[in-house]
């Protein structure tokens, strides 16, 4: 019989890459304290935003970091509005599973696959973040057995459009211990999403890399806006005053914990046009000013940028351009930042 599935190696489990790049204990100090004041501002203990905001996806560690570094500073001004969570998306979803699928795949774009030194570069990459900003960073949970090569890393966790209906996703978020945002399917179906929400709240036992696993359920699981594709192809946006009012009455009848919502500005809202995301943003926080109950639940945005404007090709080699979606370059997004804080 012919066998379809080549095994390479073996790779280290989680455990073993941590105890080869650990976390300095004054950083897993820290860690605790900003994962508390993230847990408060989705449970309302807090009035700032969020804004979870990067690159599209992580493809160099030096320009990554330098655009991480500028956060840092920037955060410092609106501290008392704003709750900075860098993006480092390490994990790619591609439509058709072609193109670059992210960093632990391919640590250099130009190289090939290499996934033991994808693991590595991935922690080596949200450490080096960690210690030269004292900012703690979210990633997308593409595969759910990769968090753990993470988990004391991150102090956020998205959950992606083709990935929210998954069972395997809804059970791992039930057992992580910071918020995880599930996002809209690419369909728009608002039931998936909060279907996916309810699971992950809620306790289960399940099978999780070879182990029988009890997870206690996640309070801070919450709903992430998108936009949608319709059956023609076509984008849709759903962040729109409507949109939030609907959502707010269907989350409401749900009766879940910590009702929460970010609003991803780029993607099926902008129609991936990326110099669409500051009115976006500023739409949603109109909204919030005429609604107390859209602005008792909308906690921040989700916000593709990096240091130049726009995408290229892999092979075009521009420091600091995003290599998969276009985003906001870094002029556009400090002003971004700074308005909003203004805003709020």
């Amino acid at each position: 019989m012919q066998n379809n599935l080549k095994f390479i190696r073996k790779l280290p489990v989680p455990m073993e890459l941590k105890e080869q790049y650990p976390l300095k204990a004054e950083y897993a100090a820290k860690k605790v304290l900003r994962d508390k004041e993230i847990a408060d501002i989705f449970t309302g203990k807090d009035n700032r935003l969020l804004l979870v905001i990067g690159p599209c996806s992580a493809d160099r560690e030096d320009a990554v970091i330098e655009y991480i570094c500028r956060l840092a500073r920037i955060q410092e001004k609106v501290s008392d509005k704003l709750f900075i969570i860098p993006r480092i998306y390490t994990n790619k979803p591609r439509t058709t599973g072609d193109g670059y699928k992210g960093m632990v795949h391919q640590p250099n774009p130009d190289a090939a696959e290499d996934m033991l030194e994808g693991i590595i570069a991935i922690r080596r990459l949200h450490t080096r973040a960690i210690e030269e900003t004292g900012l703690f960073c979210a990633d997308e949970m593409l595969y759910p057995e990769n968090y753990r090569y993470l988990s004391d890393l991150l102090s956020y966790v998205a959950i992606g459009a083709r990935s929210v209906e998954n069972q395997q996703h809804r059970l791992t978020a039930s057992g992580i211990d910071i918020p995880v945002g599930m996002k809209n399917p690419t369909g728009g179906d608002i039931s998936v999403m909060l279907n996916s929400i309810t699971a992950a709240q809620h306790s289960h036992t399940f099978l999780y890399r070879g182990w029988e696993c009890v997870s206690s359920g996640n309070p801070l699981a919450h709903a992430i806006l998108r936009g949608y594709v319709n059956q023609h192809g076509e984008s849709h946006p759903n962040y729109h005053f409507e949109d939030l009012m609907g959502l707010y009455k269907d989350y409401s009848a749900r009766n879940l914990r910590n009702m929460a919502v970010i609003v991803d500005a780029n993607h099926a809202n902008s129609g991936k046009k990326y110099a669409e995301q500051p009115r976006i943003c500023k739409e949603v926080l109109h909204a919030c000013r005429h609604s107390t109950e859209i602005k008792s639940y909308v906690k921040g945005f989700m916000i593709e940028s990096y240091l130049e404007d726009g995408a290229q090709n892999i092979e075009e080699h521009i420091y600091g351009k995003s290599i998969t979606d276009p985003c906001l370059g870094w002029a556009k997004t400090e002003r971004l930042i700074l308005d909003i804080a203004d805003l709020t």
